[in-house]
């Protein structure tokens, strides 16, 4: 911080970013600023040359113990500025040492207080503790901290195979949890992708149900459409002329075919007396057919039943055989 100091000279040129400390006789007389200045060679002289830019001195590796008792091998490097050089010139006799001598106690008091995780972790925390410190006590030699950088911590060999381990292990763990989480997010996805699944499939299912009673709704329709028009049209054609004979044609055909199949279906069968009278079976059906037919008169049981019994009269008295294979 003090370089060689120059010749007292009447007429002297002052570098920028330097200020030089006079005396007279003795004793403090001036600061020269950058430019030009005069002196008197006999009374006055240049005692102290001090610079006003930013210094970097290097902080010598020491020995610290932490929180938890853990050795460790530490330095770094320190930022400074002379604000006051008056101070710095007489307030103390090196202000370099000073500085470095007061870095490295505060540094050892700040690791005192952490833990050795901590220590690792809050790095940029320590330094500021660092030259807070630092400043409180250097206001008194007119230096100003800047910055504090810790630079290299070294821990003892067996501390430092505890700390590998303790990562590995910490690897492991994460790698182990990632492992399980990624075990569970694919049985999530493929409980999630059966769940979606049986829903489609039951959404189809029940698609094809109500599309399948559609279909048959329209099928009984259709068919029930069909046989109303079916009886339209006999109605139709019943009305017309000789709409009975071929009602009673019909009928009597049915009979016979109905006759033709009486042994493929039951061994047992009911037959009426006048098997053999087809044309009365068949006048009794249309007698029931146009008592049916009136669009005024309200058909119940017993009409129905007067009707065959009319119908009955005129082809001979019904009689129930039972034939037994």
């Amino acid at each position: 911080m003090n370089p060689l100091l120059p010749m007292n000279t009447v007429v002297l040129f002052v570098p920028q970013q330097e200020a030089w400390v006079v005396e007279r006789m003795g004793r403090f007389h001036r600061i020269l600023e950058p430019g030009l200045n005069f002196l008197i060679p006999i009374l006055d002289r240049i005692r102290y040359v001090q610079s006003l830019k930013e210094i970097v001195i290097d902080v010598p590796e020491q020995s610290a113990v932490s929180l938890d008792n853990v050795t460790l091998q530490i330095d770094g490097v320190l930022y400074l500025r002379i604000l006051d050089p008056f101070k710095a010139s007489y307030g103390v006799e090196d202000p370099e040492y000073a500085v470095t001598q007061l870095a490295q106690t505060t540094m050892r008091s700040e690791l005192g207080k952490l833990t050795l995780d901590k220590v690792f972790r809050e790095r940029e925390s320590l330094n500021s503790n660092i030259v807070h410190s630092i400043n409180q006590a250097s206001d008194e030699w007119g230096i100003r901290c800047l910055r504090y950088e810790i630079k290299d911590i070294h821990v003892p060999p067996r501390v430092k195979e505890s700390m590998q381990m303790q990562v590995e292990a910490e690897r492991k763990k994460r790698a182990t949890v990632l492992e399980s989480e990624g075990t569970r997010e694919a049985a999530i996805n493929v409980a999630e992708g059966r769940k979606q699944a049986q829903i489609l499939a039951s959404e189809g299912e029940k698609e094809e149900q109500i599309n399948k009673a559609a279909g048959e709704a329209q099928a009984v329709l259709a068919k029930a459409e069909a046989k109303a028009k079916a009886i339209r049209m006999l109605s139709e054609a019943l009305t017309e002329q000789n709409g009975n004979a071929a009602a009673s044609l019909s009928v009597a055909e049915q009979y016979v075919s109905a006759f033709s199949n009486l042994a493929k279906e039951s061994n047992t069968i009911l037959l009426p007396s006048n098997t053999g009278d087809i044309s009365g079976m068949v006048s009794q059906a249309m007698t029931i057919y146009s008592t049916l037919a009136k669009p005024s008169m309200r058909v119940t049981p017993e009409v129905v039943e007067e009707n065959r019994e009319e119908a009955t009269n005129q082809s001979g008295s019904p009689q129930e055989q039972r034939i037994n294979e």
